[in-house]
């Protein structure tokens, strides 16, 4: 499964379990939530905290995904700025090794009947 399925049935699951759980728990312990001196209704008050809910796990997974992609990016700088580096160093015995396979090769071909 792709990692964007992933997030969005993930939200999609909270969202309905928020909805689900959030109004029962509303009924059952018979809460009115109130913005000023309005009653907001149940269904907007839980949407509003579901919403808010996914707003967090969205920045925090993107906190994630920067702090892992900052990481990797890091790493393969220094494992290529390694790389470069043993080839700047040894590019003359590179070079020799590949002229000496060169002229070493066996330039016999297998005739095939």
């Amino acid at each position: 499964m792709s990692f964007f399925k992933s997030l969005v049935l993930a939200i999609v699951a909270t969202l309905f379990l928020t909805y689900v759980l959030g109004t029962s728990l509303l009924d059952l312990f018979d809460v009115d939530v109130y913005m000023g001196d309005e009653l907001i209704e149940p269904l907007k008050a839980i949407s509003f905290a579901a919403l808010t809910a996914v707003v967090l796990v969205i920045v925090a997974m993107a906190i994630v995904l920067t702090v892992f992609g900052s990481i990797l990016f890091v790493g393969l700088l220094v494992v290529g700025a390694l790389g470069l580096a043993a080839i700047g160093v040894f590019w003359p015995v590179l070079v020799v090794a590949f002229i000496i396979w060169l002229v070493m090769r066996d330039d016999k071909r297998s005739v095939h009947s």
